[in-house]
């Protein structure tokens, strides 16, 4: 049977975000949920694309609006490893996704920390599935950097 709870929509991000860590990018994966089905994947590609905007966020709303040929992310849920920064909340909320389920939160560039109120005022938030596994991740990754 096909187990479709939080956990195991931010295990296939957390999978996403081991490709990043892979290719020495920051280890931030996510998945794009639609009728209980993943229907977009993606991974932080800044330094393969040298590009600042590649976030993981960014990747998975491309790839979801071409997917599904629209911009709006209506009855979507995102699953991210670690809570957007800024500019991808702005990306969400223009999107207006539905939902944003994140693993880690980031206390030093996550968006709270700036305007808690800057996703779409219908997107639901949840914050901390699968924290310690995601911030590990991360963790690891810049003590490697260190």
């Amino acid at each position: 049977m096909l187990r479709t709870t939080p956990e195991d929509f931010m295990r296939q991000a957390l999978i996403e975000a081991e490709k990043a860590y892979d290719k020495d990018e920051v280890p931030i994966g996510a998945v794009v949920v639609h009728n209980n089905r993943i229907i977009a994947r993606a991974h932080n590609l800044t330094e393969r694309l040298n590009d600042t905007t590649a976030h993981a966020e960014m990747q998975v709303i491309t790839a979801t609006s071409n997917l599904i040929g629209g911009k709006y992310l209506k009855n979507c849920t995102i699953y991210v490893t670690l809570e957007p920064c800024v500019m991808c909340a702005g990306g969400l909320a223009w999107a207006q996704l539905e939902q944003l389920v994140f693993g880690a939160y980031d206390n030093v560039r996550g968006y709270s920390n700036y305007s808690p109120p800057l996703l779409h005022k219908r997107t639901k938030v949840t914050g901390g599935i699968l924290e310690d596994e995601c911030s590990l991740l991360i963790r690891e990754f810049f003590k490697k950097k260190r």
